[in-house]
């Protein structure tokens, strides 16, 4: 089988973020960057299907700046075979990014299925995996929880609104966007790090995909970080005097009670 995958470099949850001198984005300085934790679902299960389907490879792609090789190179480490960077802007929005990775895809032989993850978390938006299959003109499958293969394709239990699933067939190829509770993926072993160096990460540029600038639909401006929290207050004395004084505040200052 040739499988793929699709995965997004994403700040860490832990970073602080900086606006950047335009206040069009984030200040990407000194910021600690990390595959989106769905995608890390969508590299396991590749991996799973890659390991029943004896001589079947494993393709992963990301869009971004040079620094997304390095995201690439960790999906390499945990048991992908080979890569592919496609070179567009940091601010390259998602109808830019979802046409660029169709534009890879048409360069390929033969594709039996793409897995993405379901969103990033950076931006929430949960768009680039049905663009992609529009663009392919393939069917989609998104927010997956399970996946039954056949020769013919997939079932698939989804997650849908109000805590309900339902069961959707599709066949070959396809595109699959997991959600969490699908796997457990896997670490990356030392021996694996070592090996993944030397695995081979193509580089396409937008010309070669047959995007432009013109492909970016959505432009970002005025970014305002969350106001900053209000200080707590610590209420000296005994319990009797402190719990008086909680309420006069919650009434008086909160004004909740």
């Amino acid at each position: 089988m040739n499988i793929y995958i699709c995965i997004k470099q994403v700040p860490d949850t832990e970073t602080k973020i900086k606006l950047n001198s335009e206040q069009s984005g984030i200040d990407t300085t000194g910021v600690k960057w990390i595959i989106s934790p769905y995608d890390e679902l969508a590299i396991e299960e590749a991996l799973r299907l890659k390991e029943k389907n004896t001589g079947s490879t494993v393709t992963v792609l990301s869009c971004g700046p040079t620094r997304v090789v390095e995201a690439i190179r960790t999906a390499l480490a945990m048991g992908a075979d080979s890569g592919i960077h496609v070179d567009l802007p940091e601010t390259a929005d998602n109808n830019l990014i979802a046409k660029a990775l169709a534009g890879a895809f048409k360069k390929e032989t033969k594709i039996d299925i793409i897995f993405t993850g379901k969103e990033s978390i950076d931006d929430g938006a949960a768009q680039v995996s049905q663009l992609i299959a529009t663009y392919l003109d393939i069917p989609y499958i998104t927010v997956v929880l399970n996946i039954e293969y056949s020769p013919q394709g997939v079932k698939c239990k989804r997650e849908i609104e109000g805590g309900a699933f339902e069961i959707v067939e599709a066949p070959f190829p396809l595109l699959v966007a997991t959600q969490k509770g699908l796997n457990e993926p896997r670490y990356a072993s030392l021996p694996n790090i070592m090996k993944a160096k030397k695995k081979e990460v193509r580089v396409l540029k937008m010309a070669d995909v047959e995007v432009s600038a013109a492909d970016q639909k959505i432009r970002f401006k005025n970014f305002q970080l969350p106001p900053p929290k209000q200080a707590g207050k610590k209420i000296p004395g005994d319990p009797h005097s402190q719990a008086k004084e909680l309420v006069r505040l919650l009434h008086e200052e909160a004004k909740v009670v």
